[in-house]
């Protein structure tokens, strides 16, 4: 069967080493974990005029982590800036767009947060601030597992997984605080971060907070696989 098309949205830099000027940019990984799950994975620029031109293409998408500043409404606690980063501009519309349209969407770290965010929820600024007794979020690497993850049972993630405890890796300062109608809680850390949200509604719309892409463990890619093949329904 012919591989389905996974779109995989780009970060966007200012500047940095590739280039001083403005810029597109993301780990090969994400690419990676898609083609090896069975997708056949795009890169999509954040071209908002271009959102709906390109989901008629596409039979999924990946929103990926990345570190960039966020608009202050997503906190509602003074924290975040008063403008917008280019990806909270695209981002946001896109995953309402991939709800309304039941398109497979896999969001990663700040995708996570972003997917949160566009349904109504609430970030905390820093973790290790917010939540007391906090684990160590911001491990210096991610290609190493940093915690457990306790998976709700009957989940998307649950099914895919096949076991209530994981683990993980973590890269992040910030994490979900609540959620919006619609939304579920499907992973936990130990102490009590939100690790996992998804919407019930939707054939495959699932937030994790860490990178599956690095491929840590089977978990990791059944979460690629469980994509592709939500993505294939729609060939």
């Amino acid at each position: 069967m012919m591989r389905p098309a996974i779109g995989i949205v780009l970060d966007w830099q200012a500047t940095g080493s590739f280039s001083p000027r403005s810029h597109y940019a993301i780990r090969d990984s994400y690419f990676a974990a898609v083609y090896d799950a069975g997708g056949l994975p795009i890169g999509l620029p954040l071209l908002e005029s271009a959102v709906t031109e390109y989901l008629p293409r596409i039979q999924g998408v990946v929103i990926p982590g990345g570190d960039y500043p966020s608009p202050s409404r997503w906190y509602a606690d003074g924290h975040g800036i008063p403008d917008e980063h280019p990806r909270t501009v695209v981002n946001e519309n896109l995953v309402r767009e991939l709800l309304k349209t039941k398109i497979p969407l896999l969001a990663i770290c700040a995708g996570h947060q972003e997917l949160a965010a566009a349904t109504g929820g609430l970030l905390h600024w820093r973790v290790a601030q917010a939540v007391p007794g906090a684990t160590n979020h911001r491990s210096t690497s991610p290609t190493e597992v940093a915690h457990a993850v306790q998976v709700t049972p009957g989940t998307l993630l649950h099914r895919l997984v096949g076991a209530e405890v994981i683990h993980v890796n973590s890269h992040h300062n910030e994490a979900v605080k609540s959620l919006g109608a619609g939304v579920v809680v499907s992973g936990l850390a130990p102490d009590g971060v939100i690790e996992a949200i998804e919407v019930p509604a939707h054939p495959f719309a699932l937030g994790v907070q860490w990178h599956p892409e690095f491929g840590l463990t089977e978990s990791d890619h059944a979460l690629f696989i469980g994509l592709v093949a939500a993505a294939k329904a729609r060939l």
